[in-house]
């Protein structure tokens, strides 16, 4: 195949890999207001879609009221992929308004990089390196936060997502490499369609994650946690397909009687070993059937409920916060304290005086 053979099929998968990243961007946005994230995830198909047109051949030779938008664009994309990591898998992640520094930074950065040089000589240069470190840094934490919590992760489509983002993730670093070093024995055209190639396979693989139609899929991922803590209450008739009620019934029996939640360092594989069921099989339970998103929200639940029961307790009125949170199995005061807070809106020193009665 000759070199304008290439360049043809470079710029059709260019073509068809942007129109399909800004058709994932507007069914992300048209699901704003129902998916957590839905705003990042618009603005990161966005952002990808402008980064693919900026690639094209001869783009780069555009007049600047095409390119700077252009370039604007994509270059907040290592700082939107993080945010949208940080929103999609943790789900006690809130986005500030104080998050959006780092892409202002990135965008006044690769504007610097590329018109610096009628500022002042040299600016261009300057500017272009940190920029590129900025960018591979913002991709690292993101990886970083994908697999951060992925061990407790109970939401079977979110689990998937993450495997997409780590396929993609090094799908761009080997490309990315072989595109910079170039040392192999092809034209550069040849490896812009390597590169084109790898960009439609991203929004394949992005668009099998985010449409595939499943019972708990991605978008279901994003919503807000269910607040419905009497989840162990459900009855067999309400629960989904494929939830054993005898299983729920054992589960809330080594948490309420065996107080399995006071073991520190519990892991869901440890109480999947307990009541002798496959991991995968808990993990489904806890989730379509109880309604928890993360196995730490389960355990916290009842963590929180034991902590609160000994605070309200007179006869441990002098026993120590500290001590009634590791009694609880909280690791550390910090944690108990952040997640005690969140759950009732006051401190555990302050829940305690309100519960006993007892004057500041």
């Amino acid at each position: 195949m000759n070199p304008m053979s290439f360049r043809a099929v470079e710029l059709g998968v260019h073509g068809a890999a942007c129109g399909l990243f800004l058709l994932l961007a507007g069914l992300a946005w048209r699901d704003r207001r129902q998916t957590k994230g839905g705003l990042l995830t618009a603005a990161l198909m966005v952002s990808t879609a402008a980064s693919i047109i900026n690639s094209v051949p001869g783009f780069q030779q555009a007049g600047v009221l095409w390119r700077a938008p252009m370039l604007g664009l994509s270059a907040g994309g290592p700082a939107v992929f993080w945010l949208w990591a940080r929103v999609v898998f943790d789900d006690d992640f809130v986005p500030r308004a104080r998050h959006a520094v780092p892409w202002m930074l990135l965008v006044v950065g690769i504007w610097l990089s590329a018109y610096g040089d009628g500022i002042r000589e040299g600016v261009a240069h300057a500017a272009e390196r940190p920029v590129q470190l900025a960018a591979m840094l913002f991709a690292i934490l993101a990886v970083a936060q994908t697999t951060a919590t992925w061990r407790n992760d109970l939401v079977q489509g979110r689990r998937r997502l993450r495997v997409v983002i780590l396929l993609a993730a090094v799908l761009f670093i080997v490309v990315n490499t072989i595109y910079d070093i170039g040392g192999f024995a092809v034209t550069p055209a040849v490896i812009d369609t390597i590169r084109a190639t790898a960009q439609i396979a991203l929004a394949v693989l992005t668009a099998w994650a985010m449409l595939q139609v499943a019972p708990v899929g991605p978008a279901a991922a994003m919503l807000p946690p269910a607040r419905d803590e009497a989840a162990l209450a459900v009855e067999p008739k309400a629960l989904p397909q494929g939830v054993n009620p005898v299983l729920l019934k054992r589960l809330a029996q080594v948490m309420t009687e065996e107080r399995i939640f006071r073991q520190e360092r519990l892991t869901i594989g440890a109480l999947a070993s307990r009541l002798a069921v496959p991991e995968e099989r808990l993990r489904r339970a806890i989730n379509e059937g109880l309604g928890y998103r993360n196995f730490n929200a389960f355990i916290n639940h009842y963590r929180l409920e034991d902590a609160k029961s000994a605070l309200s307790d007179p006869s441990q009125n002098d026993v120590p916060v500290l001590t009634i949170a590791m009694d609880a199995g909280f690791q550390s005061l910090g944690p108990f304290n952040r997640a005690f807070k969140a759950d009732t809106g006051m401190t555990p020193t302050e829940y305690r005086r309100k519960a006993l009665g007892t004057a500041d």
